[in-house]
């Protein structure tokens, strides 16, 4: 669903503070978004599964089972960008929260005017990836890393590793030009779709999370400006 089209992206608020909850869901309508709110892990699924939501705002901490597992649970059934609202700002928690398919994350206290600048980022990747896959463009190739944009799919040396959406895009940026260092700015306001300073952290974790999964040596960080994939 798009909003070119006439309708509204529904979106799945889960979290567990009525106080919170609440306050996002008005920010969202206001902004255009249907709603639907969730408030513990089970009735989160049972909301998934119900509505059918384009996009998902999920906090980790929740009675039931957490937001992680809630996530690992609702990606296994349909891939769909996920936002994850947390109080942890300890960077393996952010880690581990990508690991099990989340997009991005906003640390609590956060800002709304943020909140919605994240969810029309992930939103327009999306619709960027249909396009890309319309388009049939051909594999990016750098050494023995081979990135197939029309499917997404992504292999080392001959072997497929999984990748996030998020990390799929910073990597395809970084390949696309090997060897050219990319500023943190440039990377967030083309991959995010924002540029702000504090998503430097957010940048830097999926930095982290590519290495563990691509090879630690492909990234280059130039300290003071921002990365680049070796060629």
């Amino acid at each position: 669903m798009t909003e070119e089209s006439g309708t509204a992206h529904t979106l799945l608020v889960v979290e567990d503070d009525v106080t919170i909850n609440q306050a996002l869901a008005d920010r969202l309508v206001a902004d255009g978004f249907e709603v639907v709110s969730a408030f513990d892990g089970p009735g989160a699924i049972t909301a998934f599964e119900e509505h059918e939501p384009d996009l998902v705002l999920l906090d980790v901490m929740l009675p039931g089972f957490d937001g992680l597992e809630v996530c690992r649970r609702i990606q296994a059934q349909r891939p769909v960008p996920v936002l994850m609202l947390t109080a942890k700002v300890d960077e393996t928690d952010v880690l581990v929260g990508l690991g099990v398919g989340a997009d991005d994350y906003v640390a609590k206290p956060f800002r709304m005017r943020e909140v919605v600048a994240r969810v029309r980022a992930l939103l327009r990747r999306v619709e960027r990836a249909k396009e890309l896959a319309v388009a049939q463009q051909p594999p990016l190739t750098v050494r023995d890393l081979v990135l197939h944009r029309a499917t997404r799919r992504v292999q080392v040396d001959g072997t497929e590793v999984h990748l996030t959406p998020l990390e799929f895009d910073l990597l395809a940026m970084l390949a696309e030009q090997p060897g050219t260092v990319h500023s943190r700015e440039a990377l967030m306001t083309e991959v995010w779709g924002w540029a702000d300073a504090r998503g430097t952290r957010t940048l830097d974790s999926h930095v982290k999370s590519l290495r563990a999964k691509v090879g630690a040596n492909r990234l280059r960080t130039v300290h003071g400006v921002g990365y680049a994939l070796e060629n």
